[in-house]
């Protein structure tokens, strides 16, 4: 493990009132422990962005099949994506309600 630098940090009293609010929210110890979660996070999300790594996922929807619109607005989406879109399957759940799983693929960035 790295050994532990000490900085000073100057805050709004309203900001800080809020990171404490979150801090136990959280169930952080301490400030710095929360601190130093939250900047690797913002470190990983940045080289996230910045990649140009494939990936691929699932979108999962339940809905009413009785809302007309709504089936073609995802017809529609899925036309548009179609290089980005692996595989759908449709499947009735019951006489109300289907479930859309959608396979989509591409860049993080």
């Amino acid at each position: 493990m790295d050994i532990l630098k000490r900085f000073g940090v100057s805050i709004e009293e309203s900001l800080l009132k809020k990171f404490d609010d979150f801090i136990e929210k959280h169930s952080y110890g301490n400030r710095s422990e929360a601190i130093r979660d939250l900047i690797r996070k913002e470190l990983v999300d940045e080289e996230w962005v910045k990649s140009d790594k494939k990936v691929a996922g699932a979108i999962v929807m339940v809905y009413d099949h009785h809302r007309r619109e709504l089936m073609g607005n995802l017809v529609n989406i899925q036309h548009d994506y179609q290089k980005n879109i692996i595989s759908s399957q449709h499947i009735h759940l019951d006489h109300d309600l289907c479930l859309e799983v959608i396979i989509v693929r591409g860049k993080i960035g």
